[in-house]
């Protein structure tokens, strides 16, 4: 068995796949696997006694949007006996940021890989701040809810069908070269996409108000993309799993509590350990003593090789997260370490347009003892009180030496 070619395939078609955002509809209908009882959640598979404060306030939330729950206490005895079920995003083809929850009658971006043919799902963004999937579901973040999913939602889903798709492969090339590094920085790529919607929204709205209400929330929030984003990743990197004999990995992710990876030549098995504390800035009031453990589906983004491998794009990205401007570049640079290749599409102008860091190889990662840079937000560890902050983080090492003795037994090495 050739590793290096089966890393080569699978780089190859993470790279070569081509998502385009082409629809809305409810995650009841269009999501596989999903059911009325069953609520979708950000990173490996957890349960509520395991779950960290977001996590459960973002569960109570849904609950409460569904109207099965009225608050977190109905909402526990709910999931506890089993009424209630707790699945990954990704067992789903899905993600979700932060606490990742989707529940059934929520509105989500359909995205299909051209190149491929394998479909991806995210929800709608609801902004900084107290909101939902910070863990906050207090009646002011059940209104917005309430409000993207009857009002925002079936807009949007006319404004895409009209627009004849968002190629959201295209749309990351050009954000990259205007400051954004795909994760924690989105400023470009949201302007990029509500432009390209724009025209269509007036045509779909019901009225000129409504029209302009839209337009305005979707400008007004830097998120607006990370989610089609998110879900482009996650048909990219779909795309290179199932791989035999890769050690590339092909999902990584964190509810909270676990860190998770999944490595494409070892099916659909996690390997997991304890999420750390991101370092980084936080909001005035809030000290890392109020941060939640790392948490969210976002780091499928640097596992296409983009977010904290692309931060030499985006060099402002450190007013948020903290560092200095050669801090971003270093932290690209040294990604280039443990991945396989170098991004065909996503180039970087500050590094003579050398394609980002792509393909996390766990034997790179354990040779070299570097491990992965993530950028991310900071939720409070109290369920209801939302984002503090926003930093960096690193995977546990634990998850990668595990991956790669599983490989060796797999593969009799």
């Amino acid at each position: 068995m050739d590793i290096e070619k089966a890393n080569e395939q699978a780089v190859e078609r993470m790279m070569q796949s081509r998502p385009v955002v082409v629809g809305m509809g409810k995650a009841l209908e269009v999501i596989p696997g999903m059911q009325e009882d069953l609520l979708l959640h950000a990173g490996p598979p957890i349960t509520w006694e395991r779950a960290s404060g977001p996590m459960r306030g973002a569960i109570t939330g849904a609950l409460i949007f569904e109207g099965k729950a009225k608050d977190e206490s109905s909402a526990k005895k709910l999931v506890e006996s089993g009424a209630i079920k707790l699945e990954p995003c990704h067992h789903h083809q899905a993600v979700g940021p932060m606490a990742g929850v989707i529940c059934p009658s929520m509105s989500v971006y359909i995205l299909e890989n051209k190149t491929h043919g394998n479909k991806s799902y995210s929800n709608l963004n609801e902004g900084y701040g107290k909101v939902l999937r910070y863990g906050a579901y207090s009646p002011e973040v059940l209104d917005r809810l309430r409000w993207m999913e009857e009002v925002m939602a079936p807009v949007l889903g006319k404004a895409i069908t009209l627009s004849g798709g968002i190629d959201m492969r295209a749309l990351l090339s050009e954000s990259l070269h205007m400051g954004d590094e795909g994760h924690n920085r989105n400023k470009a790529g949201s302007i990029i996409f509500t432009t390209r919607l724009a025209p269509f929204i007036t045509r779909a709205a019901p009225n000129s108000e409504t029209a302009a209400e839209i337009i305005q929330n979707l400008a007004d929030n830097a998120l607006s993309v990370l989610n089609p984003v998110m879900a482009a990743c996650k048909g990219m990197v779909d795309a290179a799993h199932g791989i035999e004999g890769s050690t590339i990995v092909s999902v990584m992710a964190r509810n909270g509590t676990d860190f998770g990876i999944r490595v494409s030549g070892l099916g659909d098995r996690w390997f997991t350990a304890p999420v750390a504390v991101p370092q980084g800035l936080y909001f005035p009031g809030f000290t890392a003593e109020d941060s939640s453990g790392d948490i969210g589906d976002s780091t499928i983004t640097e596992t296409a090789g983009i977010g904290g491998f692309a931060m030499a794009s985006a060099p402002a990205i450190v007013t948020f997260v903290s560092g200095t401007p050669r801090d971003a570049m270093n932290a690209t640079l040294e990604m280039y370490e443990i991945c396989s290749s170098e991004h065909k599409y996503f180039t970087i102008p500050p590094l003579d347009f050398r394609g980002t860091p792509t393909g996390i190889d766990i034997r790179k990662v354990v040779e070299t003892g570097i491990t992965p840079r993530v950028n991310t937000g900071i939720a409070h560890k109290d369920a209801g009180v939302g984002q503090v902050g926003a930093g960096l983080v690193r995977p546990p090492m634990e998850m990668f030496q595990n991956a790669l003795v599983a490989f060796a037994e797999e593969y009799g090495y």
